[in-house]
């Protein structure tokens, strides 16, 4: 049978960005503890690691989303076959290199994936005159500029450039996941839950979350924890809590794929509060970062590529397997044995990051599992894509 893989983005990306989330965590917990003395592409390991999750498996899973959306919301076919299969190779040949000393090279083929994807965003949004998108593509062409910035500070040609890339990277993807779920979680809530439901929304708190959201990037950027991010992380989560409060519904309960959406908007929100927290308090800044990223971030995409890789191959998202709800129940549990088991006992630290990665490595290799032979077979109704 021939595979489907190069299809449409979010077969091969999803594919891929999953399998490197497992491979590239398992790495990262052996360096991290000790067992392996590996050299990785950056002077940190933790360098490596914070680049990786952000510039690797992150943009990983936004791209096969949007790739996949933007044909939707354009009308407008976007790159599969060749011109997918270099784009992954690109994205694919530097996260190899990111495991040895090719620094070079994979900044080469880093950007070179980036530079790609904006190009193959931009002809279906241009040709479909979709000019909304281009606040999407805003932010990707920012993601890139943040990326470059991170390289030039770990050749010492740029002062302080990775901690600005790195953050400016990761409030980017943030940025990103906030857009595209008030895109997305509403509708989904509401074609999901089995009763008819209208989620509130409103254009003043869309406005308002963008605009203080860009103001938080730059003043934490600037000066992290400073006075005035903190100011602006309690506001922002004050108006994302209004935000979901206006999404619920209890129908969710009952559908793993909407509430595992729920949960990791949560943490999203979670982390504004502990951003809050440790401008305030004596708490790590640290908190607040993994409950943006392992619980919000990871979370968000795991439970994104569950329901889109079953919609977009003609399979029932309705009726999600056992294994989808412990896989999701897993990856919850690890983001809570991060982020909170540590401010209840700071003393067992390391066995909460240990056990966390366990979780990860459990749910996401649950997922590579489950969702192969979907991701490369053909749609089960016939229909391209």
């Amino acid at each position: 049978m021939r595979t489907a893989l190069f299809n449409l983005g979010f077969r091969p990306f999803f594919l891929f960005g999953s399998v490197y989330a497992v491979i590239s965590i398992f790495v990262w917990v052996q360096v991290y503890s000790g067992q392996s003395s590996h050299t990785l592409s950056f002077s940190s390991p933790m360098l490596w690691h914070a680049h990786e999750m952000i510039f690797g498996y992150a943009m990983a899973v936004i791209t096969g989303f949007l790739l996949t959306a933007v044909r939707n919301w354009s009308g407008i076919k976007t790159i599969n076959g060749l011109p997918l299969l270099l784009l992954l190779l690109c994205w694919l040949i530097a996260r190899v290199l990111s495991f040895f000393d090719f620094r070079f090279w994979q900044f080469i083929f880093d950007n070179l994936y980036l530079i790609g994807f904006i190009i193959a965003l931009t002809i279906p949004v241009v040709k479909a005159k979709h000019w909304k998108s281009f606040g999407i593509i805003t932010k990707i062409l920012l993601i890139l500029a943040s990326n470059i910035l991170f390289y030039l500070g770990a050749a010492g040609s740029f002062e302080d450039g990775e901690r600005i890339g790195l953050f400016s990277g990761l409030y980017l993807v943030i940025s990103l996941v906030l857009m595209l779920s008030r895109r997305v979680m509403p509708m989904f809530i509401q074609n999901g839950v089995g009763y008819p439901v209208k989620l509130t929304n409103r254009v003043w708190l869309d406005r308002a979350c963008l605009l203080l959201f860009l103001l938080f990037w730059i003043a934490d950027v600037s000066t992290p924890n400073g006075k005035i991010a903190t100011l602006l992380a309690g506001v922002l989560f004050i108006l994302h809590s209004i935000r979901i409060s206006g999404w619920y519904t209890s129908g969710i309960w009952k559908q793993p794929l909407l509430w595992s959406l729920y949960f990791a908007y949560g943490f999203l929100i979670l982390g504004f509060l502990l951003k809050t927290l440790a401008g305030i308090t004596n708490l790590s800044p640290n908190l607040a970062i993994h409950a943006f990223t392992y619980g919000g971030i990871g979370i968000m995409t795991l439970s994104m590529m569950s329901r889109i890789s079953k919609g977009h191959t003609g399979r029932n998202i309705y009726e999600p397997s056992k294994a989808i709800f412990w896989m999701f129940v897993i990856l919850f549990s690890g983001a809570v044995i991060r982020v909170i088991f540590p401010m209840i006992d700071m003393s067992h630290y390391m066995l909460w990051i240990k056990w966390s990665h366990l979780h990860w490595l459990v749910a996401f290799g649950i997922f590579v599992f489950l969702y192969i032979p979907i991701l490369i077979s053909p749609r089960v109704d016939g229909k391209p894509g």
